[in-house]
């Protein structure tokens, strides 16, 4: 009857802001385990389809989350670029009282690639821009410095956070969802959300230091309600044939999710070019872990890059899975999944199929990355591409054709 009930919760809780919002975190170096800061966003939106791309902006080449469709780009939902600066947002949908959305978001992040170096020269940007700033969200911001924060903005104003003041982050870290903490909290969005990562962060605090390839690997994949404290593990069914149908939205991971990235910042006597974007091009329901830097050449991985059809290769194969998880054509189609075709007992749903293969990619591409730190091998990081590549065609090949 508990099960019952809590089931009853999640099922008339269903969010109505799925398509444009995103679940983030920022860690200080004195938090995590190689004292790197990071920032990391999974990313909700109505554009399924997105890819990384590197481009040269007005002062400084930046690599960037961008949709599929946006080739020039207009807009940018998270990267780093070769000063090492590195940007992600979540939407705040309290920040500018009943006005609702807004689409200048992207743009922002795109001007801050690449026009800033350093938190400092983001403010100042904030500070600069014409008002009303046609944005509202939690602007997650590191740079070579090490320093790390968000900045609550809306269209005329800002609030800073600094993660590395003790009165802000007493643990080192922040989170935010789909509201601002200054921001009129009749209006908040996501809040179930925030309740879940709150949980993860707060459990995972207590077991030491912050790993950055467990960060994206494991909060993406963190299927516990905020509210109801339902994990989908405990409702796993025995095999991949036996049909179970689910209530997802308001987990951290839904329907709505298109990609998730982690920018890894630097130590102080390390380069720019150290600089990392973790990114799952996809569904992290469907899709993993792939690691990547800057090059001097532009090079990215075809799989997360463009394929030659304007389109990331891991996104099309991790869609394609997707819609075996959420196999209903009509009605609420986006609040169910098939909960035995995303994990089961016999071991065989998506994210327990592709668990090794994105261990290999990350182990990989850590030691691809060790060698760039200590050799400037950019050679290396090319020849890690290209095994990424040939390997996870591979795999989706075999586990899954």
């Amino acid at each position: 009857m508990k099960n019952l009930f809590l089931l009853l919760l999640t099922i008339f809780g269903l969010s109505t802001q799925d398509a444009a919002a995103c679940t983030s975190i920022i860690v200080s170096g004195k938090a995590t385990a190689d004292g790197r800061p990071v920032i990391f966003k999974n990313r909700d939106t109505g554009t399924l389809e997105n890819r990384m791309m590197v481009v040269q902006g007005r002062r400084f080449r930046y690599v960037g989350l961008v949709n599929s469709s946006d080739s020039l780009p207009e807009s940018v939902w998270g990267g780093h670029n070769d000063a090492g600066f590195a940007i992600i947002n979540t939407a705040a949908y309290n920040l500018n009282g009943d006005e609702g959305d807004t689409d200048g978001d992207g743009i922002l992040i795109r001007k801050a690639l690449g026009l800033c170096a350093t938190v400092e020269d983001f403010e100042m940007l904030l500070d600069t821009i014409a008002k009303p700033m046609n944005v509202n969200s939690n602007f997650g911001v590191l740079d070579t410095h090490g320093c790390c924060a968000y900045f609550e903005t809306g269209h005329y104003k800002y609030v800073k956070f600094d993660v590395n003041d003790p009165s802000v982050a007493p643990d080192g870290y922040l989170m935010r969802t789909n509201f601002g903490t200054t921001g009129n909290h009749s209006l908040d969005q996501g809040v179930e959300r925030f309740c879940a990562i709150t949980d993860y962060m707060n459990e995972a605090v207590g077991k030491g230091k912050f790993d950055a390839a467990h960060l994206i690997c494991s909060i993406p994949r963190h299927f516990t309600h905020g509210l109801t404290k339902m994990k989908l593990e405990d409702f796993m069914p025995a095999t991949a044939n036996d049909v179970q149908m689910f209530p997802i939205s308001d987990y951290i991971t839904r329907y709505s999710t298109a990609s998730a990235i982690l920018v890894q910042g630097i130590l102080p006597d390390e380069r720019p070019e150290n600089m990392v974007s973790w990114t799952i091009i996809g569904s992290p329901m469907t899709a993993v872990a792939v690691p990547v830097v800057l090059l001097p050449s532009g090079k990215l991985p075809e799989m997360l890059g463009d394929d030659g059809t304007g389109h990331a290769r891991l996104n099309s194969l991790s869609l394609s899975l997707k819609n075996r998880i959420f196999p209903l054509k009509s009605g609420n189609t986006m609040a169910y999944i098939d909960l035995s075709k995303l994990m089961n007992r016999a071991q065989t749903g998506t994210v327990q199929l592709l668990q090794p293969v994105e261990q290999e990619v990350v182990a990989k591409g850590l030691q691809t990355i060790e060698k760039l730190r200590r050799k400037r091998d950019f050679k290396a990081v090319e020849n890690y591409y290209k095994w990424v590549d040939d390997f996870l065609a591979a795999q989706y090949r075999q586990l899954f054709e």
